[in-house]
């Protein structure tokens, strides 16, 4: 059996009556606490102007996160190349892949049509239209040298200072089996980053799409309760009101309808399909993902709860009670 990686992805939602400051504490007090439990990795996710994520750069927590820890990886889950250059991530990617020993996975995504667009300037364009060449930059400035002559960037060629002592582990985020994230992955043979959303029938289809396996990582909810009513309680407790506040958040940069979702169906959904129960309920509910997804990596959003301290004791009790079983 393949060797599978366990890491937690860590959203930095804001829940009602939080303060950013606190949150983004409890952010690295909680990849701390991963480290200290056994994990492989921790993600960290980046999102502008709303309370649903307060991380407005996830490359920038994840040098914090770098120097507060010592063995566990560290990822971006996902730094959104619609909104930031290619080739300065690749040279932040770069430092902290020197003075970290080689601990930074990059996570890459297109982003969504967000109000981002107009204050950082790069303009709706580079979402409809420009995925494909910042991903092409970003993995060409990896190599060491970067130049471009396309629709979005155009420059002579530069110099990655520092310069890189390896290839980045770049994963790039999936937004299902007809997005062109999928063949851009495929083609350029990066592992996907499956979404939270998406349970196992959708998650298989994609990697379907993609052609087959390649280390793609799959984000699910864990949470571990003494009993599967027991967790299903913090979560409808819990998750409604961060949803309802977050996700009503989103503003498109052209008008037209942000998501749409009931917090209350989409908290329901989401216990349906992830590991929300006792620890023999989540092991079988990863092992069960596990074989139908084909995914050998999987990242679990752990901070449902929404305090530090319910965050860090359902980390420890992944450590403790489901991650041995399931590497065993």
């Amino acid at each position: 059996m393949r060797h599978t990686r366990f890491g937690v992805f860590l959203v930095s939602g804001r829940f009602p009556g939080q303060e950013d400051a606190e949150v983004l504490l409890r952010t690295v007090r909680a990849a701390e606490a991963a480290e200290a439990a056994g994990f492989d990795d921790v993600w960290l996710a980046e999102h502008h102007f709303l309370p649903y994520g307060v991380c407005p750069s996830a490359i920038t927590l994840a040098a914090h996160v770098l120097g507060r820890t010592s063995r566990i990886a560290v990822g971006t889950a996902v730094s959104v190349l619609s909104t930031t250059h290619p080739v300065a991530l690749a040279e932040q990617w770069s430092m902290l892949d020197a003075v970290s020993g080689g601990r930074l996975r990059l996570g890459v995504g297109r982003g969504g049509p967000w109000q981002d667009l107009e204050v950082f300037g790069t303009g709706l364009e580079r979402y409809e239209s420009g995925f494909e060449e910042s991903l092409d930059v970003l993995l060409t400035a990896a190599n060491g040298t970067a130049s471009a002559a396309g629709e979005h960037f155009a420059f002579r060629e530069v110099p990655l200072v520092p310069a890189p002592r390896r290839r980045p582990e770049v994963v790039v985020a999936a937004g299902g089996p007809k997005s062109d994230a999928v063949r851009l992955a495929a083609e350029r043979g990066l592992p996907m980053l499956l979404g939270l959303h998406a349970g196992d029938d959708e998650k298989a289809a994609t990697v379907e799409a993609y052609g087959g396996h390649n280390n793609h990582v799959s984000t699910v909810l864990c949470e571990v309760g003494d009993s599967r009513e027991a967790a299903l309680d913090v979560m409808r407790k819990s998750l409604p009101g961060w949803l309802s506040d977050g996700l009503g958040a989103h503003v498109t940069v052209d008008g037209r309808p942000g998501p749409s979702r009931d917090p209350h169906e989409y908290t329901e959904h989401l216990c349906e399909i992830h590991p929300v129960g006792d620890p023999d309920y989540c092991v079988a509910t990863l092992e069960t993902s596990l074989r139908r997804t084909g995914a050998a990596h999987v990242i679990m959003f752990v901070e449902a709860s929404g305090t530090p301290e319910g965050t860090e004791e359902n980390i420890a009790r992944i450590g403790a009670e489901v991650l041995p079983a399931l590497r065993s």
